[in-house]
């Protein structure tokens, strides 16, 4: 899969998403009749590596990596616990291998608060992927009502 396709299956199956590009990313935010400035993160493509995210390596030519913000019981039955919030420029204290390609895991940075993501998903892996996404939507659609 190449990371515009799934962009577009958001856009066209998360109502009230938009896509926003900043921070040498592209993210589908909640956010209907555009009620908030940016609104609330449900899912980024994060195309190279960052002053503080390395951890990736997604630098390597053809690499990106999908990332949602999942609910924290849903983070610690997948991976057992949630992890301390790294030093700034660092990673999550997880023995995972975060290179690691067409794998579900934790954020490499993100981790402590309930992320995932998945270096060039194949479409196998992003077909398991989509209960998450769609709970990372029910989550944003929760914290969007009480941010309006």
């Amino acid at each position: 899969m190449v990371a515009d396709e799934i962009l577009t299956y958001c856009l066209k199956n998360l109502e009230g998403s938009i896509l926003v590009e900043s921070w040498g990313e592209k993210g589908i935010f909640y956010n209907p009749d555009h009620r908030l400035k940016r609104g609330v993160y449900i899912l980024t493509v994060k195309e190279k590596d960052g002053d503080n995210d390395k951890g990736s390596n997604l630098n390597r030519p053809g690499i990106y990596r999908v990332n949602l913000g999942i609910r924290t019981n849903s983070f610690i039955r997948l991976f057992g616990a949630v992890p301390k919030r790294p030093k700034a420029g660092g990673i999550v204290e997880m023995k995972y291998n975060f290179t690691a390609i067409d794998t579900l895991l934790p954020h490499p940075i993100y981790g402590w608060m309930g992320w995932i993501c998945v270096l060039n998903p194949s479409e196998e892996t992003f077909e398991g992927l989509k209960p998450y996404i769609q709970e990372a939507y029910e989550f944003a659609k929760e914290k969007f009502a009480k941010r309006k």
